[in-house]
């Protein structure tokens, strides 16, 4: 993908990491609401502990434009909390994936994967599914806050989307034609 994209990995934003009340700025209701939807009406702490953490698959920079997140959304990422956070921010800020087909996909999961997959995350996600809901919150962290740290929209892409062609001959071509759609 960074070669279709002419694009270079750039460093994990610090303001991505443990996203609080400032690195959050004017989006903090909205996080707060969507976190009090997701832990069952917990309240999210202004500053994150030290022990919160994430990744992401990559971040590119393409010369002459701001930075974009890319992630490879794998099945475990569609569930029905992610349904819910994306019915409550896909309206709220620009996306570079098609909401509605991940609100249908994650409404569609009927069984959730269990172990780690949905283990407890306490203290912010301590009940059943805690690690569901925590990847439904933080993926929600990655599409809201980049356009307001200079980044363009967050460009996801599923595992659905590419399983059928990932491994074929024509695969740069149809990976171009999918990138293109959405940038």
């Amino acid at each position: 993908m960074r070669e279709i994209l002419s694009g270079e990995p750039a460093a994990m934003p610090e303001w991505l990491v443990r996203p609080g009340k400032i690195e959050c700025g004017d989006r903090w209701p909205l996080v707060q609401e969507l976190y009090g939807d997701l832990s069952g009406g917990l309240e999210l702490p202004e500053v994150m502990r030290l022990v919160e953490w994430r990744t992401l698959d990559a971040i590119l920079q393409v010369p002459g434009e701001p930075p974009r997140i890319l992630e490879f959304d794998e099945t475990q990422h569609f569930n029905p909390y992610r349904a819910r956070a994306l019915r409550i921010y896909a309206r709220a800020v620009p996306l570079a994936f098609p909401s509605g087909i991940w609100i249908e996909r994650s409404e569609r999961k009927a069984k959730l994967e269990r172990g780690g997959f949905g283990e407890p995350k306490p203290p912010l996600f301590p009940g059943e599914g805690g690690r569901h809901r925590q990847r439904a919150f933080r993926d929600a962290l990655c599409d809201l806050l980049p356009p307001d740290h200079g980044f363009l929209p967050t460009l996801r892409i599923a595992d659905f989307e590419v399983e059928a062609w990932l491994h074929a001959a024509d695969a740069r071509a149809q990976m171009t034609d999918l990138l293109r759609g959405r940038l």
